[in-house]
């Protein structure tokens, strides 16, 4: 799942001081209004400065918003828990829908074949609406969109698949091998910036707790014993289901139904889950000197003296000072997302 700049409601415009993607350099600036300042009973020249918070937008952001994009705000406070749902079929890109609509294929067909449409279809939506409610958890200043979360809910699925049909399998370790490699690349992929891992998580493990549930296969004994001829009376009859699969099929679905049942609430009553677990946030970005993790927003003051612009970063303090006449809203945008990068 793709995570996107933050979105705003204030008369006052932000700047995003997250580093874009290599990609994103050519992105053009989206123009928001500034309300004007009221008149001071006394202006004077040295006094003429106003304190202004510019925001980066991209061009198509507004659409992704309105469109159904997972935007936190609006889901606790404009009571729009849809979003949770929506933000799966929204994507930020062709690559981005590309490479989730041939994760999908790969794997998604795979699973329909053995089990069919109806199951798989319910396991790839509940999986996108465990992804969603934990970066919605955890992430609350950004959007997000992407089918990511339930790509991974469809992986978590066939890992709890083959364990808990385990007994079925004649290549059972090469399979298993070759299933965590898979997961365990693709969760790495997710520490890198803009790249929601908290959705790849939180739909890996709902997949995985719905594959006990969804996905159990009866036991080989039984179904030989079904279609055996009805002169053949064994001696001892088989259950449909080995112990083992049944425990794991209930403590799944309970686990499975809290987990989802807290978060929810938690969620709609506005909890941040970082206030709760302090280095939860490398689980979804580790920065390096290639790249920043730094979502929060950061303002700059200006301040104007005839053609003179100083403006002056309050994250980190660096003040430019620029000659220009009544400079545009997208050009100090630019200065200062400059100044505070």
């Amino acid at each position: 799942m793709a995570e996107l700049p933050p979105s705003s409601q204030e008369v006052h415009i932000r700047v995003n001081s997250k580093r874009t993607t290599s990609n994103s350099n050519n992105n053009t600036v989206h123009p928001v209004e500034i309300a004007p300042p009221a008149p001071s009973p006394a202006p004077a020249p040295a006094a003429s400065g106003s304190f202004i918070e510019v925001k980066h937008y991209k061009k198509w952001f507004p659409w992704l918003q309105k469109m159904g994009a997972l935007d936190v705000d609006r889901v606790v406070h404009r009571h729009q828990g849809w979003r949770l749902i929506t933000c799966m079929w929204l994507h930020g890109g062709v690559f981005h829908l590309l490479a989730n609509m041939l994760g999908i294929l790969i794997i998604g067909i795979r699973l329909e074949q053995e089990f069919g449409f109806v199951l798989i279809g319910l396991l790839f939506v509940i999986s996108g609406f465990g992804g969603s409610l934990l970066s919605a958890l955890f992430i609350q200043s950004n959007i997000s969109v992407g089918a990511s979360g339930a790509l991974f809910g469809l992986l978590g699925g066939m890992l709890s698949e083959l364990i808990t049909n385990w007994s079925i399998y004649d290549n059972k370790l090469a399979a298993l091998f070759t299933l965590v490699i898979i997961i365990v690349v693709n969760l790495a992929v997710g520490i890198l910036p803009h790249v929601d891992n908290f959705a790849h998580i939180g739909g890996f493990l709902t997949g995985f707790l719905l594959g006990f549930v969804f996905l159990i296969r009866p036991q080989f004994g039984w179904v030989h014993q079904r279609y055996a001829p009805i002169q053949y009376s064994p001696g001892r009859s088989k259950t449909r289901f080995k112990k083992y699969q049944c425990v794991l099929w209930v403590l799944s679905l309970v686990i499975l139904i809290v987990g989802l049942s807290v978060g929810l609430v938690a969620l709609l009553r506005g909890v941040d889950a970082n206030n709760h677990c302090s280095w939860c946030h490398y689980l979804s970005c580790v920065p390096t000197s290639k790249w920043s993790c730094n979502t929060k927003a950061a303002s700059c003051s200006t301040s104007q003296l005839g053609n003179q612009l100083n403006v002056t970063c309050s994250s980190n303090g660096n003040t430019g000072t620029y000659y220009m006449q009544n400079p545009t809203d997208s050009k100090i945008q630019q200065l200062c997302t400059q100044l505070c990068s």
